[in-house]
């Protein structure tokens, strides 16, 4: 067993059966003149989590623990994108619009890939989903039973939105959740204070949080990397 120094209380998990979960590391959310950008967000706050994720990336990598990376988009005829979701605020442009990076949000959009630096490499899974949580219309609670997944380690975007989501529904399904407070962000830094609080409150009620150093500590102490 590994054991990380976190919020409530320490993390516990068995390396071989743990993995990463990067979530909708994607350009339109991240990179300037993206989706998010449109929206009227300040994107510095989003991309102070792309060195801390690759750093997280390096280290599953380096001990050859699984990971698992999420896009969220959509068909190019937008069939898994219903009106309540595409016609929510007043944005000046909406998915599947024609934007800088393509079609916002469309699969297989310059836009809706996964930036350079957290890119997934040869042999880890990427899953697309139409949706907020990981688990919604996707294989990911396949993929997971066929790791023999037990621990999950969470990072990416945004914070109080698809990364909440997701925990919440990892919770529901019973893996124990840790996610690493630099390797993710929000548009809004009041709101990703109040996700890390909702998600540890109440002696852990969706999960553990965790600083990616103490995660580098603990995984360093055991494993030697």
């Amino acid at each position: 067993m590994i054991t990380v120094e976190a919020q409530p209380f320490a993390f516990g998990f068995d390396p071989v059966s743990v993995a990463l979960i990067v979530i909708d590391m994607q350009r339109d959310f991240i990179e300037p003149g993206g989706f998010g950008e449109t929206l009227g967000n300040d994107i510095s706050h989003m991309q102070r989590a792309i060195g801390p994720t690759k750093t997280l990336l390096e280290l599953f990598r380096a001990a050859g623990w699984p990971v698992i990376h999420t896009r969220e988009n959509h068909a190019a005829d937008l069939g898994d994108c219903p009106p309540a979701k595409r016609e929510r605020g007043n944005p000046s442009l909406r998915i599947g619009d024609d934007g800088p990076m393509g079609r916002i949000l469309i699969r297989g959009e310059p836009g809706a890939e996964i930036i350079a630096e957290c890119a997934a490499r040869e042999g880890e899974i990427v899953i697309d989903k139409p949706g907020k949580g990981g688990f919604y219309a996707t294989p990911l609670a396949d993929t997971l039973s066929q790791l023999g997944t037990k621990s999950l380690v969470l990072a990416g975007v945004t914070t109080e939105v698809c990364v909440q989501t997701t925990m919440r529904e990892a919770n529901d399904r019973g893996f124990e959740c840790l996610l690493i407070e630099e390797a993710t962000e929000s548009y809004f830094p009041a709101f990703k204070a109040a996700t890390l609080d909702m998600i540890r409150a109440q002696g852990g009620i969706v999960g553990w949080t965790a600083s990616l150093d103490a995660f580098h500590r603990a995984v360093r102490n055991t494993q030697q990397i």
